[in-house]
Formats: structure tokens, sequence, C-alpha cells
């Protein structure tokens, strides 16, 4: 029974990032290209996730600055510091909702780039740092799903904050989990992609980024 529990979440998890990726692919590559314009135009990426998902922003940080699979010298990002314990935190009701917000408006700048995770499209602590990098004028990446809502794809309130600038990758479920293993796929897509495009395929010489 238990074994069967198991291979279920597997194939469950594999199912979904095998039809997510034809309707997630251009997004995706979208978010790439933002993400490597802003690198190698002097800015940074300010990285923060609703709940568990900040741990995935803070993993994507540590391998944006320090490394993914080749050696390259560091890139410029930062994870906003959050609350994970907090259980509403991925709702429109969670506690200190400006704590995201507040980090933007103190470290984001024009040109920076804001990677935003919530695996329901809701959260209050989200919502509110996308407003704040527009404000900054800063583009939005979020990364976003459908938990606990019905129907759409569109990201739920966070979704309908982005504007025309900003790119969407909203994974088409309602399961947290699920979802979030989609982010995680997402975010080593983001630094594969970025490292091919500064260093090319493999065995190119890292030079190309010393200057």
């Amino acid at each position: 029974m238990l074994e069967q529990r198991i291979q279920q979440h597997f194939i469950d998890s594999a199912d979904l990032k095998y039809q997510a990726g034809p309707l997630l692919e251009k997004p995706i590559a979208q978010a790439m290209q933002a993400l490597l314009a802003c690198v190698t135009s002097g800015g940074k990426i300010l990285s923060c996730g609703a709940g568990v998902s900040s741990y995935l922003a803070a993993q994507f940080a540590t391998q944006f600055v320090g490394r993914f699979e080749r050696d390259r010298p560091e890139l410029a990002a930062l994870a906003l510091q959050g609350d994970a314990s907090d259980p509403a935190a991925d709702t429109p009701g969670a506690a200190d909702a400006d704590r995201y917000a507040r980090q933007v408006r103190a470290l984001g700048q024009a040109g920076d780039v804001l990677l935003a995770l919530s695996a329901s499209g809701q959260a209050a602590t989200v919502l509110a740092a996308v407003e704040a990098a527009h404000a900054r004028d800063m583009t939005v990446i979020a990364l976003l799903g459908n938990a606990g809502n019905a129907g759409g794809g569109t990201g739920g309130a966070v979704g309908r904050a982005l504007r025309e600038t900003d790119v969407l990758v909203c994974v088409p479920h309602e399961r947290a989990a699920r979802i979030q293993e989609v982010h995680l796929l997402t975010l080593h897509c983001f630094c594969d992609g970025v490292d091919a495009q500064l260093l090319g395929d493999q065995d190119t010489d890292s030079s190309l980024l010393s200057a």
C-alpha cells in the first residue's frame, strides 16, 4: 500500500511535467532572457517565495551567485527574508503581508528583476512585493500556480497584477506540492539557460565572462 502511494507520487509528478513542458517553454525562455539582460547590464535578481516556496527562492539565489553545474563568475542575486513557518503565508491573509515589499523598496532599483513564487497565486506577501517592484520600475518574473483555487491558469491575484513587460510561468495544477516540483525544475532551467547563453554549450571557455 505504501509503495503504491509512493509510486503514484512519482507518476503524478512526471505526468504534470510532461504535460506542462510545451505550455511553459515559451514563458520560461522569456524569463531566461529577462534574467540574462538584467545581470549583463549590471542589475540584480531579488527572489522571494510564499511559505515553503521561500526555500526555492533561496536555492535559486544560491545557485545564481555560486554555481549551477559549471564554474563561472558570480551573478548578482539575493533571496529576500520571509517566514516559511506562517501557515497562511501562501494566502491573502498572510501575517506581515508587507515583509517582502519593504525589502524590495529598500534594495530594488530600476532594471532589477523580482523573481516571485506562489503556488496559489494568492499570497499577500508576493502580491505586495510585485506592486513594490513595479513602483521601482523592475521587471517581475512570477512562478505561480492554482493551488486551492478553482479553474483558470491566470495565477490568481498575483498573476492579475502583472504587467505586459512581466513574465508569468503558471503551472496548471491545484496541488501545491506538484506545482512546487515544477517550479524547482523551472528554476533549474533558468540557471542552465543563463549559463548556456553566457558560457555556450558544455566545455566553452568561461573567460567570456571575465571583463
